[in-house]
């Protein structure tokens, strides 16, 4: 599972002209979800994303999380996260999770958030979307499940 996070000013999301969701302050998050994705890994991930200090204290630093700023998550599936361009120019998807096992994990995902936070706005999954975002910083986080995984397995194993 990958999250590409953005820590942003405001955000939102257009589907066939409509604005789907909107958040201000906040993180919009692209979403992707592979083959081997469980909810197990996906409870892992949101608690990395809630707790990420990536706000900045009275001092400049990066110190606050979501909540203590009262931010927003704007969560947007994307399965282009798993494009595999090893081999020539056009990308394989074959690693991105299948639409029958991804989009319930993703909501999944958008209700393990909901229960965290009062904002959480979604896109629709699979929609041809029109994402829009002012980065504040510019700040972008990427979260891989593989490296949180190991990384826990590596400290489990000192």
């Amino acid at each position: 599972m990958r999250f590409v996070i953005q820590r942003v000013s405001r955000a939102s999301v257009t589907i066939e002209g409509e604005v789907k969701g909107a958040i201000g302050t906040g993180f919009m998050v692209l979403i992707g979800i592979e083959n081997e994705d469980t909810k197990e890994i996906a409870d892992k991930m949101v608690k990395k994303l809630l707790g990420l200090r990536i706000f900045e204290d009275e001092e400049g630093k990066m110190n606050l999380s979501l909540r203590d700023v009262s931010g927003g998550l704007l969560l947007i599936s994307q399965f282009t996260l798993y494009a595999d361009c090893r081999a020539g120019n056009r990308p394989s998807f074959i690693n991105a999770g299948k639409p029958e096992m991804a989009k319930p994990l993703y909501e999944y995902i958008v209700e393990q958030a909901k229960k965290e936070l009062p904002v959480v706005e979604t896109g629709s999954f699979g929609a041809d979307m029109k994402v829009e975002l002012l980065n504040d910083g510019p700040v972008t986080i990427l979260l891989d499940s593989h490296e949180i995984i190991k990384k826990k397995q590596d400290r489990d194993r000192s």
